[in-house]
C-alpha cells in the first residue's frame, strides 16, 4: 500500500505519514531528521562494509553511521603496528571480492586495511563519519527504527525501515579495576593505545593478558629490548599457528567435516603437545575442555603461537600469576612476589557497546551480544539485524553480513517491483 503524497514511497515510508504518527503519540524531535529508503547500518568496520557491500549488489539504498573518522577505525587507530592476520587470508576476506593474490598468506594490518579501502571504493560505500549513534529505538505506532545521532553539534534522527547493529564484539576497550593502580608512578595503558616497543626499550614492562593481543605485545617488546613480564592468570590454549606447513584452523576446520568437535580437539591437544612441548613448567595452564569447545562455549579465541614461547621458554619473557595490587613502582602478585615495573600494558581485551545505545529485547541481550547462538542470532524482530556478534571472526561476520543482504533485499525489491506494478496499472 502506499501513500498519497508526492514523496511516492511505500506507506510505511513516507515522511508525511511517519510526521504525524510521531507528532500524535510522542515529542517532535526537534533536530534534524532524514528519512532512509533502505537500512540503516551502524558501523563502518568489516561487518558494516560487507553488509554495504551486499545491498549495493542487489541496487538497495542504505546509509551507514560511524562514529570514527574512518573506515574500520578499530583496525586503523587502535591496534599494533607488528600486527598480522591470524589467520590465512583466505578465511578472513569479505563476500564478493576476494584478497590481491600477490598478498602473503598472513596479510599486515597495513595490507588489511588497504583491502577494506578497495572494497568500500568497488562497491561505492560512503560511511557518514564521525557521527557517533545516541539510541535506536523501534517505534511501533509508524513501524519504523528512530536513530538517533550526534555530529558536532547537531543532531539527527534517522527513520528506516531496517537496522544493522555492525558495530561488533569489539567496540570499546576492556579496563579492569585494579587495587592501587591510580597511585602507580609510571606508563599505563591499554594495548588499543600501543603500537611499538620502540619507547619501552630497556624498561620493565607488565602485559596483563595472555590472549593473542597479550602474547603478540610481549614478543615485540622482547624485539625492542624490553624487559617484558606476562600476566597468566588462568589457564589458556596455546596451539602452533600451523601444523604440518598448514594453518592450524584450516586444519581443524577440515577435521571437522568428518570427527566430532571433541575427537577434533583431542587431535589438537596432541599435535600442539608434540610441537610446542610440555607448558606448564613455565606457568601455562591448558583448560580442560578443548581450544574449539571452549570457543563454542565461552567464544574464547585459542592463542595461536608466532614466536612468543619461544621467548617465554628462553625467559626473555616471564610468566607471572594473578596481580593482588599495585603500589608506586611495584606489583604485588597474588603469589606474594613483589615485581618492580616501569610500565603496565593492559591486554585485556574489548567488549561491545550494544547496550549504551540500542533499545531492543528480541535479538540481543542486556550484555550486548546475541541471545541466539551462531547461526541463528543474525535476524530479530522488527527488522533489526546483527552482524560481527558470531565469536568467529571475519568469516563469521562474512557469513552473516551475506545473510543480513539478502534478507533485506529481498523484500525490499519485492515491495519495489510491487510498487512499480501499481504504478503501470495506473497508467494503462
Amino acid at each position: 500500500m502506499h501513500c498519497s503524497c508526492c514523496c511516492g514511497n511505500n506507506l510505511d515510508h513516507c515522511p508525511t505519514m511517519v510526521y504525524q504518527a510521531f507528532d500524535q503519540h510522542e515529542e517532535l524531535f526537534t533536530g534534524r531528521c532524514i528519512l532512509v529508503n533502505g537500512p540503516v547500518i551502524v558501523g563502518a568496520g568489516p561487518s558494516g562494509l560487507a553488509v554495504g557491500a551486499g545491498l549495493h549488489q542487489q541496487g538497495v539504498p542504505f546509509v551507514i553511521l560511524e562514529r570514527a573518522d574512518c573506515i574500520a577505525a578499530l583496525w586503523q587507530h587502535n591496534t599494533y603496528d607488528r600486527l598480522k592476520l591470524h589467520l590465512p587470508k583466505q578465511f578472513c576476506q569479505l563476500p564478493y571480492f576476494p584478497f590481491p593474490p600477490d598478498f602473503p598468506e598472513y596479510p599486515s594490518k597495513y595490507q588489511f586495511i588497504e583491502y577494506l579501502e578497495t572494497y568500500a571504493k568497488k562497491f561505492e560505500i560512503s560511511p557518514r563519519f564521525n557521527e557517533s549513534v545516541q539510541s535506536a529505538k523501534y517505534d511501533e505506532t509508524c513501524g519504523l527504527w528512530r536513530v538517533r545521532t550526534v555530529a558536532g553539534e547537531c543532531e539527527v534522527e534517522y527513520i528506516c525501515r531496517w537496522l544493522v547493529v555492525a558495530t561488533g564484539e569489539n567496540a570499546e576497550k576492556v579496563v579492569p579495576e585494579f587495587e592501587g593502580l591510580d597511585e602507580f608512578e609510571g606508563t599505563v595503558m591499554h594495548a588499543c593505545d600501543y603500537r611499538s616497543g620502540e619507547a619501552f626499550e630497556g624498561k620493565r614492562v607488565l602485559v596483563v593478558g595472555c590472549g593473542n593481543s597479550g602474547m603478540e605485545v610481549s614478543l615485540d617488546l622482547c624485539h625492542h629490548n624490553a624487559l617484558p613480564s606476562m600476566v597468566v592468570r588462568s589457564s589458556v590454549h596455546i596451539l602452533p599457528r600451523e601444523i604440518g606447513g598448514k594453518s592450524t584452523f584450516e586444519l581443524a576446520t577440515a577435521l571437522m567435516k568428518w570427527l566430532p568437535l571433541k575427537v577434533v580437539d583431542k587431535i589438537l591437544l596432541v599435535l600442539a603437545s608434540c610441537i610446542l612441548g610440555n607448558l606448564e613448567k613455565y606457568g601455562i595452564k591448558r583448560p580442560t575442555k578443548g581450544p574449539l569447545q571452549l570457543k563454542n562455549i565461552k567464544g574464547k579465541t585459542p592463542v595461536l603461537d608466532i614466536g612468543a614461547l619461544q621467548k617465554i621458554k628462553s625467559g626473555k619473557i616471564q610468566i607471572v600469576p594473578g596481580i593482588k595490587k599495585f603500589t608506586s613502582g611495584r606489583v604485588e602478585l597474588v603469589n606474594g612476589a613483589n615485581l618492580e615495573i616501569d610500565s603496565v600494558i593492559l591486554a585485556t581485551g574489548y567488549c561491545t557497546n550494544v547496550p549504551s545505545w540500542l533499545k531492543e529485547e528480541s535479538l540481543f541481550s542486556k550484555e550486548g551480544m546475541p541471545i541466539r547462538p551462531f547461526p541463528e542470532g543474525w535476524k530479530g524482530k522488527a527488522g533489526v539485524y546483527a552482524v560481527g556478534f558470531t565469536g568467529r571472526g571475519l568469516s563469521g561476520a562474512s557469513f552473516d553480513a551475506v545473510r543480513v543482504a539478502q534478507d533485506v533485499g529481498k523484500i525490499w525489491n519485492q515491495e519495489t517491483n510491487h510498487y512499480a506494478s501499481f504504478l503501470r496499472s495506473k497508467m494503462q
